[in-house]
Parts: structure tokens; sequence; C-alpha cells
């Protein structure tokens, strides 16, 4: 069974091959030397715009590894982008827009409707990287969360706890909601797009969920992923990953999405108990551990393979975003010990 046949059964929750199909978090090639020797030449930003750089990092981690399944290289802020809110990053680490979203004006100037336009090179790179992989492996896309997107767009880029975002959500609740519903529906014609392109299935970052208040994230978040899930493909299925805890992830869980991404610090086993097959968990080592050494990496993947021994509906991957400092010795292992899990 190749790759992408492996991860198609398993989204399913139909894979009883013996062990998890494997891919890595987005931008995962950045502990690359090819990646750096690339960066030094480009920006981010110009790599994400350029399709065939976009394809070339797609493709070195499935070059050193053998990795299941391939996920596009690009950035969430894409689509803030194509809206209108240009995205950049500071020299000292985060992410700056070149402007901050300040009145209910702003928000009515978004564009939401030229989106598949003026991402037409992500278009490109998508379907270059399906000619690329064949039936072989699988193809991924991804994007941000609507509630994620506009923390970023209101705060003016990263912000600890973004509570210019937070702030308006609960005083403005109208034009907060105004500015959700704009970023879903340019979500999903962006989704439109990739599956058109041949994706396997598509990823939905909401990498801030764990700031809405407990009252709330229904109303900031999750109810703008479940309209984004229903305006998808039939056919596409829905990866959710979240930085939160198992009470975030059972209502995670209630959006109907066909995965969850599970952060490293929730116990895996213990989620299935909750939350079972044919709702495919995907997961959850340590990135920090990838910047050890091939032993550790071994002994924490095996603890987690075993855990889930049999287990027709489960990805391995990391618990969050793989890491510059992480290890090419230590990826070899775990790619090996997956691989040879029986």
């Amino acid at each position: 069974m190749n790759g992408r046949s492996l991860f198609q059964k398993t989204i399913c929750g139909q894979n009883y091959s013996g062990r998890p199909p494997i891919w890595v978090m987005r931008q995962a090639g950045r502990y690359l030397p090819e990646y750096r020797a690339l960066k030094e030449k480009h920006t981010f930003v110009e790599m994400v715009r350029t399709p065939d750089l976009a394809v070339e990092v797609t493709l070195q981690p499935l070059r050193r590894f053998s990795l299941d399944a391939a996920i596009m290289f690009s950035d969430i802020l894409v689509i803030p982008e194509a809206m209108g809110q240009e995205y950049s990053f500071r020299p000292a680490g985060g992410i700056e827009m070149a402007h901050k979203l300040k009145s209910d004006v702003d928000i009515l100037n978004l564009d939401e409707k030229s989106v598949s336009e003026n991402l037409s090179y992500v278009e490109e790179t998508l379907k270059l990287l399906r000619a690329e992989l064949g039936d072989e492996k699988a193809l991924l896309g991804f994007c941000g969360s609507p509630w994620t997107l506009a923390c970023y767009m209101i705060e003016g880029g990263s912000a600890e706890g973004f509570p210019k975002a937070l702030k308006w959500a609960n005083e403005n609740p109208k034009s907060f909601h105004l500015l959700l519903e704009k970023i879903t529906y340019a979500l999903a014609d962006y989704l439109a797009m990739q599956a058109k392109c041949g994706v396997d299935a598509l990823q939905i970052f909401d990498s801030w969920l764990n700031i809405c208040p407990d009252d709330q994230v229904w109303e900031f978040s999750l109810k703008w992923i479940a309209r984004l899930i229903q305006l998808c493909p039939d056919h596409l299925p829905i990866i959710v990953y979240a930085n939160t805890q198992a009470k975030g992830l059972t209502e995670i869980s209630k959006v109907k999405p066909q995965a969850l991404g599970v952060h490293h610090g929730v116990d895996l086993a213990e989620i299935r108990k909750i939350l079972p097959a044919p709702l495919v968990l995907q997961g959850n080592l340590d990135p920090e551990i990838m910047s050890s050494d091939p032993e550790n990496v071994r002994s924490e993947t095996l603890k987690i393979l075993e855990s889930l021994k049999g287990d027709p509906a489960h990805i391995m991957n990391l618990g969050h975003g793989i890491r510059p400092n992480a290890k090419i010795e230590c990826m070899e292992e775990l790619v090996e010990t997956v691989i040879s899990f029986a």
C-alpha cells in the first residue's frame, strides 16, 4: 500500500495495515540545510509566492524521509493578504501585518470575493505538487481558522494574548462577527480551489483557540469553523488542529471534522477513550524531543504507537509544528520507527 492509499484509508477510519501513516506539520523543512540555503537567497514570503520555490520546499523532506504525505509550503496569512492586508515577518521573529484593522470601515473594505484570483500562485503550486506526487504520496492543504486570522488582522501582527482583538470582539460584536463572516467566505473559496487541485485532506489551524474566553469559544471560533466545514466540498476530509486540552478537543469534535490534531500536552490514548473511531486522531509526539537524540525519539514514539496499537484512525505526527533546531537523525529515527511498527 503506497503512502496516499494508506493516508486515505486512515482519514476514513479504515486503516488496518498495522502502522499509521506519518507526515510532519507545515513548514516541515525549516531544519534542513537545503531549506536554509534557499532562505539565504529568498525571503519566506517570496518562497510562498513563487510556485517553483514553494514546490521545492514542500518536496525537500520527502526526498530525505519516507513520509506518506506532503503538506504544501505556504502560510495561513495568504488569506488576509488576498483580502487586502499584506503580511511580513519581523527581524526578531513574529508576524507583522502591513496595517491594523481599526474601524468598521476597514472591515467593509476587505475583499473576500477575489481570493482565488489573488492566490493563483497557490493554485499553481498545488497543481505542480499533485503532478509531482502522483498517486504515491498524499497531498495536504491548510488554512488558518477565522478566529486566528482575525486576531492577527486586528492586532496588526503577533502579540501576547491578542488584547485588541479580544477587546473588539467583546465591545463591538456586530462588526467582529462581520469580520469573521468575511474571512469564513474567503476561506471557503480558498478551500474549494485547493479541493479542485486534488488535495487529499485539508488542515485548519486554530492556533489561538486557547485565548478564547470559555463562554465565547463557540461564538468566537467554533461556530465559524463549523460553517466553514459546511461550505467545504463534501469529499474533502477536514483536520482541525488547536492548542487545547481534552475539554477543548471534545468541543471541537462537535463541528464534525474527520480528524483532530492533538497537542502533545494531551494523553492520546485517554482522548481516544472519550472520542472513539472513526474520528481520526493525529499526533502527538512532543516537538522538543526532535532536538534530543534518536534513542529518545524511538522510545517516545513507541509509547504513542503502542498506546494506539491496532487503532484504524490514527495519523502519527508531532503535537505542534516542527522546530528549526530539530535534528535530521531524530527525524530519520521517527520515520523508521513508524514504518517498521507492526
